[in-house]
């Protein structure tokens, strides 16, 4: 975060002095202080997602809950249903007021040790703080391309100038270049950020559930469902190498770190295949996938 700081402060103090360094830094205590409460509703009403009420699965919010619990959560996170067939789960909100989503194709494919360890990956996310944190750093990275946009325009709009008879203007080479690839450098931060913020939620989701290995089954199927045939042609498609292009670590290097956890807590290594009863909604979802270039998207 102190870089992420950095970098925005000083591509704004090159456009407008001290007053860029300071509005980079009173702008990250804004958003630190303000975040919108109705954020991560809107996040789900654009999802299509609806309540999942505790009659409707019973089991499950027992285990969001025991979770919760063990997380030291002020509050029980609420679940949400997306019709989504893509295999995959998110946290929104903060400690006091959150939510998490599942997609149809999560509870229809996953055991239950299996959904324990993504449930408790969710909730390790919103007992760090990680949605305050990733929600600030990507408000900098937005404002140090705001900077670095202003700043180009203005280059581009003095170039002209230097036709003009008895005018110079004074551009530092190095200060171009922060004005060029500060965004990337922002960007590049924040991926950092965020690798670093997975494989934290991963550990406290083993140390949660007391089951390091359910998380990793549930990564490796999950890795292996989202997979897409160009990946199979071409490797490293929509997986980008290397690892620090990526917003999450490899999945090979977290499940590594899962097992040797595992082993260090004398856990049991190989998940049983128990299926979890998903009488959830009355119905499931019907629609397939959507391909897109670099994948399946609903």
């Amino acid at each position: 975060m102190a870089l992420l700081l950095a970098i925005s402060g000083l591509t704004g103090s090159l456009i407008l002095g001290e007053l860029g360094f300071w509005t980079a830094l009173f702008g990250a205590g804004f958003a630190l202080l303000f975040e919108p409460v109705a954020a991560w509703r809107l996040t789900l009403r654009l999802y299509r997602a609806r309540p999942i009420y505790p009659d409707q699965a019973p089991l499950l919010w027992q285990m969001v809950y025991g979770l919760a619990q063990r997380a030291e959560l002020p509050a029980t996170p609420v679940l949400y249903y997306l019709p989504s067939a893509v295999i995959n789960a998110f946290a929104v909100g903060n400690r006091k007021h959150s939510a998490i989503a599942l997609t149809d194709g999560l509870l229809s494919q996953l055991t239950q040790r299996e959904l324990a360890g993504v449930l408790g990956h969710e909730i390790s996310h919103i007992a760090n703080g990680d949605l305050k944190v990733m929600g600030l750093a990507d408000y900098i990275s937005r404002l140090t391309n705001l900077f670095s946009g202003v700043g180009q325009i203005l280059i581009m709009l003095s170039l002209p100038l230097l036709l003009t008879e008895g005018y110079s203007v004074n551009i530092n080479p190095l200060a171009i270049l922060l004005l060029v690839f500060s965004p990337h450098l922002a960007l590049l931060t924040q991926l950092g950020l965020s690798r670093v913020r997975e494989f934290d939620a991963d550990l406290k989701s083993a140390s949660l559930t007391g089951d390091p290995m359910g998380l990793a089954s549930a990564l490796a199927k999950i890795e292996r469902a989202q997979r897409s045939w160009l990946s199979v042609l071409l490797p490293g498609w929509g997986n980008p190498e290397p690892s620090w292009l990526r917003s999450h670590p490899a999945t090979e290097a977290r499940i590594e770190r899962l097992t040797r956890y595992a082993r260090a807590q004398h856990a049991e290594l190989w998940p049983h295949e128990t299926g979890i009863p998903l009488e959830l909604l009355g119905r499931h979802c019907t629609t397939p996938p959507r391909w897109r270039i670099g994948g399946l998207w609903h």
